[in-house]
């Protein structure tokens, strides 16, 4: 191997966590700053934790309990047609008293 084209190996690199954790490995690197770590990944915690920059979850969820919303209130082609019909019917009533009133 060549001596010159090889990185340094250091056996005492430093990582440390955005949550306080630090681990001692080797690695070609002096230091190295991670987000998540066996100590707070959501997998190995079971807990849920989100790294959410851009507020994607938040709007994902406000749809997604819009759509809940939405769902419970459509109605199918027969209710619909009912629905229609007793409103025709109502107005209906309301207008043959008014016209039996003038004649």
């Amino acid at each position: 191997m060549k001596a010159t084209i090889h990185p340094n190996y250091t056996a005492d690199a430093k990582i440390s966590c955005a949550c306080g954790a630090t681990y001692t490995v080797g690695s070609t690197l002096a230091s190295i700053s991670i987000e998540l770590c066996s100590a707070c990944h959501p997998f190995y915690t079971g807990k849920q934790k989100l790294l959410d920059t851009a507020r994607r979850v938040e709007k994902f969820n406000e749809k997604s309990a819009a759509m809940a919303a939405k769902a419970g209130t459509v109605l199918g082609k027969k209710a619909k047609a009912e629905k229609r019909a007793s409103q025709k019917a109502a107005k209906k009533a309301q207008i043959i008293p008014t016209e039996l009133n003038e004649a």
